[in-house]
């Protein structure tokens, strides 16, 4: 890797190059080697490893205290606001303010770092006995499940667009939209709601749109799929968002196989 790459290249695999046996290796191969230069340049590299984990590991805490803020904003907008108490199950006012708070948040902040804190919180929440915080903490991240692949069907509707019509992603943007304004296909259109509402109201909106014949259960659960199929898959393997976005599509398909 060039030297400016150099950051990115160990934020990525910082579970490799932090660990002792790897400086080791460098150790090794510089024994090993004659070449004066060769040696020269392991050493530098590993002097540039430490200073660059150095500065990546601040960074990531740093990032991971503002996370923590973010996390604990959400949180707070579950309390009741004269007691300051969280009374479970959360009404629908309190649910409205924590969707209001993730919606004015911007999405490269609901990052790892962000789904990581949620997680290490609902993990000590579970170890304390503390069932309602547990339950908060899972909204929240079915808050940003939604949220987050919603977006990612949008997106995927202007890549879409832009592959067929052939022209560039701005114009394929105006293209979607206008099919938006024009209205989407039935199941698309419930599954896009059902993305931004409450999960406890799922079951009950199903059932009203399959009893109006404003779409089917076949259809819908033909779009769930569509859509672990384009947007999960495509997501990084093993990291959290396609782990949380993987468990809420699976959570969504089986509510709708059960209507």
């Amino acid at each position: 890797a060039k030297p400016y790459e150099l950051p990115t290249a160990v934020s990525q695999a910082i579970r490799v190059v932090s660990s002792p046996r790897f400086f080791m290796r460098i150790a090794e191969r510089a024994d090993i080697t004659e070449d004066d230069v060769e040696k020269e340049q392991l050493a530098n590299l590993a002097e540039n490893l430490v200073t660059t984990i150095e500065a990546v590991m601040s960074t990531t805490e740093e990032k991971m205290d503002d996370r923590a803020m973010l996390v604990e904003k959400v949180v707070k907008a579950a309390a009741e606001p004269d007691s300051g108490e969280f009374l479970v199950p959360l009404s629908v006012e309190r649910v409205d303010a924590m969707r209001a708070i993730m919606k004015k948040m911007d999405p490269v902040d609901q990052d790892e770092g962000f789904l990581s804190t949620i997680d290490a919180w609902m993990n000590k929440s579970n170890l304390d006995g503390l069932d309602g915080m547990v339950g908060i903490l899972q909204k929240v991240l079915q808050m940003y499940a939604g949220n987050a692949i919603v977006r990612a069907r949008v997106e995927l509707q202007a890549n879409v667009g832009a592959a067929v019509a052939g022209e560039n992603q701005s114009k394929a943007d105006e293209v979607v939209a206008e099919q938006q304004e024009a209205g989407s296909q039935p199941a698309a259109e419930l599954m896009d709601s059902l993305l931004l509402m409450d999960t406890d109201e799922w079951d009950v909106n199903m059932k009203q749109k399959f009893a109006e014949n404003d779409t089917s259960q076949k259809a819908l659960t033909r779009e769930i799929q569509r859509t672990m199929e384009a947007v999960v898959l495509g997501l990084e393997s093993g990291s959290m968002a396609q782990r949380v976005q993987a468990e809420y599509l699976k959570e969504l398909l089986t509510r709708t196989e059960q209507q």
